[in-house]
């Protein structure tokens, strides 16, 4: 059988009686029923003028239909999952940078995306389903019933087709969109389930947050593009998770180490769920996961855990420690699960097993290039590889182990969050004169956000204040949790900050 290259084609695999999608509380979705709901969603947008490689922003809850959101409007157009958490301006943001051609909330959705797609003229289309419906069915419903155009390009998106468009924090205040093609998500889909062994036997209990890449690919794709099932809950909750675990009889699941955590640390509550449980594995990627809790998994649910290393640009998976067989060497992220991986110092040589350098890669998932950003590109493309902007080390055996980060992004417990974005908004509030955010050691998360302030002369603030203000702009978790007041933040020689050590020569490690 030839490999799927679109979206469309990776929902062919499933027998038609088979179970795709499910979710808490609701009848599971066949198939046949989401191969027949995705054709009929790209018919409906194709009428409301949208088509291939029209972007398409989609601001949904976790759950079945943001899952399946995605997969049909992919099938037609270009997605662009947010986040909901974001605040208004950063939805602003978002929806001008996207040039998105509509947006979809659900029918009655109070985020104030909806007031920001009125503020700009952006079309609305609400997504309605009925409470007998199976999991994951929908109508697209557009709020202006005005006459509209056919689209420019209908049909079925094609393997050169954008399916989706995420952002990525860079060293700059202005995040970057990484657009994946068709064929990079059905790469990396077949990638991971060759990696995690999937058939149609499995199925991952899904606690991703659907709007990021881990949880598109690892948990949706994967899992279909093996003909298996995907059980989509609301979104990681850990007094939840224990029922879930019950009710969706997973053979995986996959997370963030911060999820992991949580999971065992009510693990001695539900020994009987965890006696029930009929797992075959269980998956850690987007953020380092320490070795100790790597083994507590492994002793409390008596499966192997694999760690992924993964990023968007690459569609996700880059390396994995193998399933047993395999060895698995705690510490590492494993071999290349996908696309090429090697190290490479700055001059583009690449080095030799035993020599740290930068993690560079290159493969049929990797991104074609950030849009409309030449000087991005210019430096994460070099000698036809990508450059992760990770500094690590390869053993003789091709596993690759990652010491750090080479830029200044905080990592905190998977979210990725750019220092100048919290800056910007620190240097708005009228007491703060000068602003740096910067990387705190977290025991949990990895890393956590600090910012260093200077006042402006005869004013007043105090860390809640400069707290209560970041959070009125901006989502909560880039809001800083150590705020330190300092007569003058340390520079370099040059007299520029220096955000890497800061959190040292403050005092705070």
């Amino acid at each position: 059988m030839t490999e799927p290259t679109t979206i469309h084609d990776l929902l062919r695999g499933g027998a038609d009686s088979a179970q795709a999608i499910l979710a808490p509380e609701r009848t599971a979705s066949t198939y046949a029923d989401l191969r027949n709901h995705v054709e009929a969603t790209v018919a409906a947008l194709n009428r409301l003028g949208i088509g291939r490689n029209d972007r398409v922003a989609i601001l949904l809850p976790n759950g079945p239909e943001s899952a399946s959101s995605f997969l049909a409007i992919a099938a037609a157009a270009t997605t662009a999952p947010l986040n909901p958490a974001y605040r208004a301006e950063e939805l602003a943001f978002y929806l001008e940078d996207l040039e998105a051609k509509a947006l979809v909330v659900e029918r009655g959705s109070d985020s104030p995306a909806v007031q920001v797609a009125r503020d700009r003229g952006l079309p609305l289309i609400e997504l309605v389903r009925e409470a007998s419906d199976p999991a994951g069915r929908f109508e697209l419903i557009a709020t202006d019933r005005g006459p509209r155009a056919p689209a420019k390009l209908g049909g079925w998106a094609q393997a050169d087709d954008v399916a989706l468009v995420l952002h990525t924090s860079g060293t700059t205040s202005r995040p970057k969109q990484v657009p994946l093609l068709h064929r990079n998500v059905c790469n990396s889909a077949r990638n991971i389930r060759a990696t995690l062994q999937l058939t149609a036997a499995d199925r991952c209990l899904n606690v991703m947050p659907l709007f990021h890449i881990h949880g598109l690919m690892a948990a949706l794709l994967a899992s279909l593009g093996a003909g298996g099932s995907v059980y989509c809950t609301p979104g990681f909750n850990a007094l939840r998770f224990f029922a879930w675990l019950d009710d969706s009889h997973p053979t995986w699941f996959t997370a963030v180490p911060t999820m992991h955590q949580a999971i065992l640390a009510r693990a001695g509550r539900n020994p009987d769920s965890i006696a029930r449980a009929a797992l075959r594995f269980i998956r850690s990627a987007s953020a380092s996961l320490p070795p100790q809790v790597l083994a507590e998994l492994e002793r409390v649910f008596g499966v192997p855990v694999v760690e992924a290393y993964a990023m968007t640009e690459a569609s996700h998976q880059m390396c994995c420690n193998p399933l047993p067989p395999g060895v698995r060497k705690p510490g590492t992220v494993g071999p290349a699960a996908g696309p090429e991986v090697a190290i490479m110092n700055e001059a583009g040589q690449l080095l030799s097993a035993g020599t740290i350098g930068e993690i560079v890669i290159r493969g049929d998932n990797v991104t074609p290039g950030y849009f409309n950003n030449p000087a991005a590109n210019g430096a994460a493309f070099a000698h036809g590889w990508f450059r992760t902007g990770d500094e690590g080390v390869m053993d003789a055996d091709g596993y690759v182990r990652i010491s750090g980060r080479i830029k200044e992004i905080i990592n905190r417990g998977g979210e990725k969050i750019s220092p100048l974005e919290v800056d910007e908004v620190l240097l708005d509030h009228p007491a703060v004169l000068q602003a740096c955010t910067f990387a705190t050691p977290h025991d949990r998360l990895g890393e956590d956000v600090a910012a260093a302030i200077v006042l402006r002369e005869g004013h007043t603030a105090d860390e809640r204040s400069i707290r209560d203000f970041v959070s009125s702009r901006i989502a909560d978790f880039k809001v800083p949790r150590t705020v330190v007041f300092c007569d003058e933040i340390p520079k370099g020689a040059t007299g520029k900050i220096q955000r890497i050590g800061l959190a040292a020569k403050l005092g705070l490690i």
